[in-house]
């Protein structure tokens, strides 16, 4: 299947078991699932977005958006995180990761969000305008290696003199 003949939409109310199933397959294990469970019930996203197969009607991709806070010298602004994103192994390296990022940051740029995070692919983010994160001054609460934390702005210089700690959701502890 090519990214084109799939649809990219909203997450609906009857879509949980399958965004569930996609990020249990695509990774392996049930932590990303339950992480978009556990954000889902506190009412705690941003934007739920799944790639859905035109003909068959299928859930084969999932991307999600979460708040975040950077702890600046100037005070706490909230930007976006960008996780998980998931498609479903057998749809995999057909764009249709890349679709899903695509589209989700252009619906936060419509929403009004100025700048997303994402701790990810050093090799697959900066295709979409990600940049390491450490060049506009951001750091990230987990460990990670400097070159995995990546952020872009949404709005030119939204992250000018922002400066800090991003923060993610409690939720996310549990990695």
């Amino acid at each position: 299947m090519d990214a084109q003949s799939l649809t990219i939409r909203r997450e609906q109310p009857g879509d949980a078991d399958a965004i569930t199933r996609i990020n249990e397959l695509a990774f392996g294990q049930p932590a990303e699932a339950k992480l978009v469970s556990e954000l889902r019930a506190h009412g705690k996203i941003i934007l739920s977005l799944v790639a859905e197969e035109n003909r068959g009607r299928a859930l084969i991709g999932h991307i999600l958006f979460s708040p975040v806070t950077i702890d600046t010298s100037g005070g706490q602004v909230t930007a976006a995180g960008l996780a998980p994103m998931a498609v479903l192994p057998d749809h995999q390296r057909g764009g249709i990761g890349s679709r899903l990022v695509r589209e989700g940051l252009a619906e936060l740029q419509r929403l009004g969000h100025e700048a997303v995070v994402v701790l990810g692919h050093p090799t697959y983010y900066p295709r979409f305008g990600f940049q390491r994160a450490s060049g506009f001054g951001l750091r990230c609460t987990f460990d990670s290696p400097d070159e995995s934390f990546m952020a872009m702005e949404l709005r030119p210089g939204a992250l000018a003199g922002r400066a800090g700690l991003v923060r993610y959701l409690p939720e996310f502890d549990v990695f």
